[in-house]
């Protein structure tokens, strides 16, 4: 009997390496995105059309793009902000982008200095552009249950977002606990919000691991039928909001539970775990997925 399969979104190229200190050439970001997809991953996001002067991470991401098989059988989606990100984005051939959202306003003005509206109405240009070139758009919400300034967030304040981003032509919406703040009843209650809108295959978790509440919340995404899940490779990407704190969940983690709860993720976990110590070694640093350690 076949074991339900499970998409796994790989964030750690881009998601994870633009809150890291130390930035990687395009030649380590390039290797990083070739072990991933040698390891069985099939979604890597490949950077993020953002001006180097905020995230200097993310520069090169068009000589990244120009150093991938833009037409084989996987997807690399890159963050675009605005038209300007589309239209270099575009010109480098992305095939897959991202626009970025949040259910907080506070956390929206800081983040990306403007409104939730504003931001709706700059992403929106942007979406229609890239349906016109047949680029599939991810949306991506974050602050899904708590914001670093604002607090808890409800059910009630992430809808509209998600509509929103629905209603512009994301094919699929990823829900962010940022702060890594949320538990599986919090979860439960705004996946069961959306869902009662949303089809389930729709919908995409983004778990952080600050709390160490990670694995329990893609259990409760699971429960609800949830079967896309983001991670990052080593558990790249610390907490900006909490000093010395884990951020994204680790893959590593991810593909250790889920293939051990039935689930068919396709990843080899000793080449992940491998990866995820080669880019640790890179940054100079202890790799923190705790799997990563116990294989190695």
């Amino acid at each position: 009997m076949s074991r339900p399969v499970v998409n796994l979104v790989e964030v750690g190229p881009r998601d994870g390496l633009q809150n890291e200190a130390k930035p990687l050439s395009v030649t380590d970001r390039l290797a990083l995105i070739r072990r991933l997809v040698g390891a069985g991953l099939t979604t890597v996001e490949a950077g993020s059309f953002v001006s180097p002067r905020w995230v200097p991470q993310m520069a090169g991401t068009d000589q990244v793009l120009a150093g991938l098989d833009l037409t084989a059988n996987h997807r690399y989606p890159v963050l675009v902000p605005n038209m300007k990100g589309w239209e270099a984005a575009h010109a480098s051939g992305a095939k897959d982008i991202a626009i970025f959202g949040a259910a907080s306003e506070t956390f929206s003005k800081k983040n990306i200095n403007c409104s939730i509206s504003e931001s709706l109405a700059r992403f929106k240009p942007v979406a229609e552009q890239a349906l016109a070139a047949d680029v599939r758009v991810r949306g991506y919400v974050s602050c899904l249950v708590a914001c670093p300034y604002e607090g808890d967030i409800t059910p009630a304040q992430v809808l509209p977002v998600v509509r929103a981003l629905f209603d512009m032509g994301c094919n699929e919406v990823s829900l962010g606990d940022t702060i890594g703040r949320g538990t599986p009843r919090q979860i439960k209650a705004v996946l069961t919000a959306l869902l009662a809108e949303h089809t389930a295959d729709r919908l995409a978790l983004h778990c952080h691991d600050t709390y160490g509440m990670a694995a329990a919340n893609i259990m409760a995404g699971l429960d609800l039928g949830i079967r896309t899940f983001d991670s990052s490779v080593g558990g790249a990407g610390g907490c900006p909001y909490a000093p010395g704190a884990s951020g994204n969940v680790a893959t590593e983690e991810v593909v250790y539970l889920l293939e051990n709860e039935g689930f068919d993720t396709g990843v080899d976990l000793d080449a992940l775990a491998a990866t995820g110590r080669w880019l640790f070694e890179k940054l100079g640093k202890p790799v923190p997925s705790k799997v990563s350690q116990a294989l190695g």
